[in-house]
């Protein structure tokens, strides 16, 4: 079975809403022995933390957990090759002009790369940059939250 990684926007939408939050934990349910923390993820919630309190309730409650169990997933030197080379693309390509490059975007060209290199599903709801990377290299993306294998 393939492993699962969860954009930021997945835990974001979760501590937004119940209905969020419960869709999140259904799926957690079947899937967290397959779950792994991507090392961007990470960085991008503890980033978002408004208070020194809320980024230790958020390390002890999501991120901790995947580093206790080392499933902590971190670009390599080949991701970040990819996102310049993804940049460079689309540069060419579409003309994207590099100084307007959201972070948000070029966070995710390295979470997807990563995601590939592990054979790992990204769950995202960020559908417009995914379709935008995919012009440039393949990777497996779903919607949250995929149905249990079983179902």
């Amino acid at each position: 079975m393939r492993g699962y990684v969860l954009d930021a926007n997945c835990y974001i939408d979760a501590s937004r809403t119940p209905e969020a939050w419960e869709a999140l934990a259904r799926f957690t349910t079947w899937a967290a022995p397959r779950m792994y923390l991507s090392s961007v993820v990470a960085a991008e919630l503890r980033a978002g933390a408004r208070s020194d309190r809320d980024r230790k309730k958020l390390e002890r409650t999501v991120l901790d957990p995947f580093v206790r169990r080392a499933r902590v997933l971190t670009p390599t030197a080949a991701a970040w090759d990819a996102l310049g080379l993804t940049l460079a693309t689309l540069r060419v390509r579409e003309g994207l002009p590099l100084a307007d490059v959201p972070r948000g975007f070029v966070l995710d060209v390295l979470l997807a790369y990563s995601c590939r290199e592990r054979g790992m599903v990204l769950v995202t709801r960020n559908a417009r940059d995914m379709v935008r990377i995919r012009r440039v290299f393949a990777f497996d993306s779903v919607p949250p939250y995929p149905d249990h294998p079983a179902s």
